[in-house]
């Protein structure tokens, strides 16, 4: 009996642990998505607004990643559990700094100036090409020592993947991490290793191959672009819970981690002497020692969004997310305050002039005193974007149209005197990637062109150039009088140019049509007026006004009979099945719908229906709900 008792006892304590496990889980589950979407909604709020448009897209994208059961696991800050490596084996673990290239990451270098060592000088601005994607590009491309870039951005609609984009425009390979990649912009080390951090809390390593050489957790999604120092340790900042500065090994272990208690979305820079400086929306812009300590903190007075740079002889440059320009000596004391309100990183040119936007591009001496202002325009401003110097001193950056969201973005470049020099319209949506300079001086730049899709744009010099290719057209061939129809044109340019698209609809109306990548699917949408048959024909040409033949779809246009539906019932003769039904009525009532009415025909009388007929036919007896052509 006593025995009984206890296998009863043990049996249901086994049941309700189980059903506690599994409601713990479902838990687990709903408060992580939470986490995630407060941590969404607390990156698009700003001091100037709520980017709700933004929210709802990334918030669609968040909500179709499958946090499973075992999340509490993948996000344990214990690197025995953590790490995954494809093959442990061949890993080789390197203890080089960042790569020796045209722009290894965000800022360009462990100090964050922004500066290229490449002139862009007989840069004429062509538009090489751009690199079409179904969604959008918000980071900074970086680019490797074969020209090769790397970026964060959409395939299938899902802003996951790390991309890696060939010098000439064309895909080199794409990997899905399991999470949005947003606010991470990637860096290369020594032996190409690309890093990356995501939404899914895993900072990956991948191998210039676009395999997976191994990925860490780090207790939070990630929004902070990793730097690397010189000894190949790798550092970021976590958004909630995690809400810390993190260390990770060359090998993909945890070297150290320490919690601040609010969220990290800026980017860490790292001084001369591996001290790491990077800011957290508690306002304070923290300096960490190598071995993971406080070295000090300094409240700037408002959210840091941006990084932080540093200058040649060790001063920190730091401001808050609309707040002031300060500048620190190494200690962690003010040298000065510039009281100008920005919200990006402050670049710092060849002679030491601190770049740095906001509603406006402001140059600031090493003293402190401003030099010039550059008015961007009306309702422009700067969204924590950095700016660009080539070695001519020309500065570029990206910027929005609107307040407090923006339905437009430009990128601009202004001389090193604050005169204007170039700018071009580049999103109908907006900028919130940062510019970068390759070796042979082409400008990169990322964009939310509207909605639906994105582009990576490359400005430069085009050294040859060859006509593109008819477009090919498809769309319905019969279609109906007045009813708006859409076509879909694709053209491939040789040289990969971006196109513009003509079509003359045959009916007296043409006209070209926008901008687009080669290869990209232009659909457009058209109606015509009178019954007839109409040839589409189409061509494109490039940036450099080069034209294709032209591509032709031939279009019947009719006019659709009137149909109504009808109930019908009675006595039929001569039943004849084709593709319509004909046949003599003999007293058939017919109840009709849209207008309602009901009619009585007579013995003789012809009917003819459609083959949309439901309902039952015997040998002289419908009972049919159809549609009847009247």
């Amino acid at each position: 009996m006593i025995k009984r008792f206890l296998v009863v006892c043990v049996f249901f304590l086994l049941v309700v642990s189980s059903i506690g496990t599994l409601s713990f889980s479902e838990d687990s589950n709903t408060t992580e998505k939470n986490k995630l979407l407060e941590d969404l909604k607390f990156y698009f709020t700003t001091p100037i607004g709520f980017n709700e448009v933004k929210f709802e897209y990334y918030k669609k994208q968040l909500l179709k990643q499958d946090i499973d059961e075992d999340i509490n696991q993948i996000k344990t800050l214990n690197s025995e559990e953590l790490i995954t490596i494809q093959n442990a084996q061949s890993i080789i673990t390197s203890f080089n700094g960042p790569m020796n290239s045209a722009w290894p990451m965000k800022c360009h270098d462990i100090h964050h100036t922004g500066l290229s060592p490449y002139s862009t000088a007989e840069n004429p601005y062509d538009e090489k090409w751009r690199f079409y994607l179904d969604g959008w590009v918000e980071t900074t491309p970086i680019i490797s020592d074969d020209g090769t870039i790397y970026f964060g951005g959409c395939y299938g609609g899902l802003p996951w993947y790390l991309i890696a984009v060939f010098p000439n425009g064309t895909l080199k390979w794409r990997f899905k991490t399991d999470g949005l990649i947003l606010g991470s912009s990637p860096a290369i080390d020594e032996d190409g290793t690309i890093y990356v951090g995501s939404w899914d809390s895993l900072l990956y390593a991948i191998n210039p191959d676009g395999s997976l050489k191994w990925k860490v957790g780090s207790g939070a999604s990630i929004g902070s672009s990793p730097a690397i120092g010189d000894d190949g340790t790798i550092y970021f900042g976590t958004l909630a819970p995690g809400n810390s500065i993190i260390a990770v090994n060359p090998n993909g272990t945890i070297k150290w981690s320490y919690p601040i208690g609010d969220r990290i979305y800026s980017d860490p820079c790292i001084g001369e002497d591996g001290t790491i400086y990077i800011g957290s929306n508690d306002q304070y812009l923290y300096a960490m020692n190598t071995n993971g300590t406080l070295k000090w903190k300094f409240m700037t007075g408002a959210e840091f969004g941006c990084s932080a740079s540093i200058a040649d002889d060790g001063i920190i440059y730091a401001a808050g997310c609309w707040g002031n320009l300060y500048a620190l000596y190494p200690n962690g004391t003010v040298k000065w305050k510039c009281g100008i309100s920005v919200n990006s990183n402050p670049s710092i040119g060849i002679d030491g002039t601190i770049y740095i936007g906001g509603e406006n591009l402001y140059a600031v001496y090493p003293n402190g005193t401003l030099k010039w202002s550059f008015d961007l325009g009306d309702e422009r401003w700067v969204a924590g974007l950095s700016p660009a110097i080539s070695a001519d001193g020309t500065i570029y950056i990206g910027y929005n149209i609107g307040i407090p969201n923006s339905w437009a973005g430009e990128i601009i470049a202004v001389n090193s005197n604050g005169t204007e020099r170039w700018r071009k319209r580049i999103a109908n949506y907006w900028v919130h990637s940062s510019p970068s300079i390759a070796e042979d001086g082409t400008v990169y730049i990322g964009c939310a062109y509207n909605i639906a899709k994105g582009y990576l744009y490359a400005f430069g010099s085009i050294d040859s150039n060859s006509p593109p290719n008819a477009p090919i057209i498809s769309g319905p061939t019969n279609v109906n009088v007045g009813d708006e129809y859409w076509f879909t044109f694709t053209a491939i340019d040789p040289d990969n140019n971006p196109i513009q698209l003509f079509v003359d609809w045959n009916d007296g109306t043409s006209g070209w049509v926008g901008e687009y990548a080669s290869g990209e699917q232009i659909t457009v949408e058209h109606a015509w007026n009178n019954e007839g048959t109409y040839t589409i024909k189409a061509k494109v040409k490039d940036v450099l006004g080069e034209e294709s033949d032209f591509g032709y779809l031939e279009v019947k246009v009719i006019v659709p009979p009137v149909y109504k539906k009808a109930l019908i019932c009675g006595i039929i003769t001569n039943l004849n099945i084709e593709d319509t039904i004909m046949f003599e009525a003999v007293h058939i009532k017919v109840i009709r719908f849209l207008p309602f009415s009901i009619s009585l025909f007579k013995s003789g009388e012809k009917f003819t229906l459609t083959n949309n007929y439901r309902g039952f036919i015997g040998n002289r007896f419908i009972f049919s709900l159809c549609t009847m052509i009247l």
